[in-house]
């Protein structure tokens, strides 16, 4: 595409902005807006838009949006803010003639194979096959992946919520997880299923951790951010807390593998799994994720690789302006 693109990613916290000279994201250009100051304001992302370019001076030629929640039919609902965006808000607020919304695991997706190799760490050594169906999962706020098939204009990166699916359950602790999970979601009046996204996303630390000091005969009420900060200093139920984050997480991605078969590799994405990796090791995420079952694939097929690049849905939103031109 010709001319400068303007990229957003609309997270819960944080819109970042930035611009785009083909499938190069300029750092220099790239902005954080604060949403809770707009939505005090019954503003939203045209509003952001709006400014961002005020402040830039900048004429674009197209925009690609990377949103934090569904998007059908080419409109995409961000439900924690009560944001409803489509083609004709956003080309209004920008003036771009060109004008895409992504699901932002989708615009992840994308982002593969332009993200620079330093961004990107091995935690499981495997294969890696040019051209093969790729994986990418997002541990953050939320949990969710998503399949990556193709290249360039023909890739294809499909809507998913498998966040939501069951944990898996392999032995008599994981029964009882399930069920404190379950009692406590329905001690807050929410649902009472636990899904993977109960247990490995940011609040899921907190969950692990509440359910290890009660195995262990107490309580506990801390969040991730503690956990992981008392993870570093050894206490010992963040640690059980983390060793079942990891076993649970190898046992997620093993099933995933073999629904998808990613020969390309799988690749997490999120807050969590940066957080997560340097302890992965030590908690055996490659020899779980390696357990040997009756399709022999798991113990030799497939990779895994955390993406260590805090732009990469920018970078993605880019990518598919670039090959959709």
């Amino acid at each position: 595409m010709d001319g400068l693109a303007l990229l957003a990613d609309i997270g819960g916290t944080n819109t970042r902005v930035a611009l785009a000279q083909g499938t190069q994201v300029l750092p220099d250009t790239i902005r954080r807006f604060p949403n809770a100051d707009y939505k005090a304001r019954g503003q939203d992302i045209a509003q952001i838009l709006r400014d961002y370019l005020d402040q830039t001076g900048a004429q674009v030629a197209g925009l690609c949006v990377a949103a934090a929640g569904p998007v059908q039919d080419g409109v995409a609902s961000m439900t924690n803010l009560d944001w409803t965006m489509d083609a004709p808000k956003l080309r209004a607020a920008s003036g771009a003639g060109r004008v895409a919304i992504l699901n932002d695991l989708q615009a992840q997706g994308h982002a593969l194979g332009h993200i620079a190799a330093a961004n990107l760490r091995p935690v499981i050594k495997g294969p890696q096959v040019t051209g093969g169906s790729m994986l990418v999962v997002g541990l953050g706020t939320g949990v969710n992946a998503a399949p990556v098939h193709g290249h360039g204009a023909q890739r294809v990166v499909p809507a998913s919520e498998c966040g939501h699916v069951n944990m898996p359950v392999r032995n008599d602790e994981d029964f009882r997880l399930m069920r404190f999970i379950e009692a406590r979601l329905a001690a807050e009046g929410e649902i009472a299923h636990c899904g993977v996204e109960e247990v490995l996303a940011g609040r899921g630390l907190g969950n692990l951790c509440a359910f290890a000091a009660a195995e262990a005969g107490g309580s506990d009420s801390r969040k991730s951010a503690e956990v992981l900060a008392d993870l570093a200093a050894g206490e010992a139920v963040a640690t059980h807390a983390a060793r079942l984050y990891t076993r649970i997480l190898a046992q997620t991605l093993a099933d995933l593998a073999l629904i998808h078969l990613p020969y390309g590799g799988i690749y997490l994405i999120g807050g969590m799994a940066r957080a997560m990796t340097p302890h992965f090791a030590r908690f055996g995420l490659t020899e779980t994720f390696r357990e040997p079952r009756r399709v022999d694939l798991l113990t030799q097929a497939f990779s895994v690789t955390v993406v260590e690049d805090d732009y990469a849905a920018l970078t993605g939103c880019a990518a598919w302006l670039q090959a959709s031109a």
